[in-house]
């Protein structure tokens, strides 16, 4: 029997936190904000196309292997603008 027991997000492969942050409706919304969007055009593949700007790769698979800490710094920029933990600005 599978073993479906939720991991920490942190704890998962880059690849598969990018997939879940774009298919978050936050996200989708903080990055068309950042793209300049209206925010009718918070989709999925919205995000998943600034994600792969931002990190400057051509698929979010090649977060597991590049590009990793532009990845990481792109989530905690999110993590502060939704108000999971405190802002680096002052």
């Amino acid at each position: 029997m599978p073993d479906h027991t939720r991991r920490p997000m942190h704890s998962l492969p880059p690849a598969q936190q990018a997939g879940i942050l774009c298919n978050d409706p936050q996200f989708q919304r903080f990055a068309a904000l950042r793209a300049g969007l209206p925010t009718t055009q918070c989709t999925a593949n919205a995000a998943a196309q600034y994600l792969r700007d931002v990190c400057h790769v051509t698929s979010r698979a090649q977060l597991n292997h590049t590009n990793t800490a532009r990845f990481a710094a792109l989530r905690t920029e999110f993590d502060a603008w939704a108000g999971r933990i405190a802002s680096q600005n002052h």
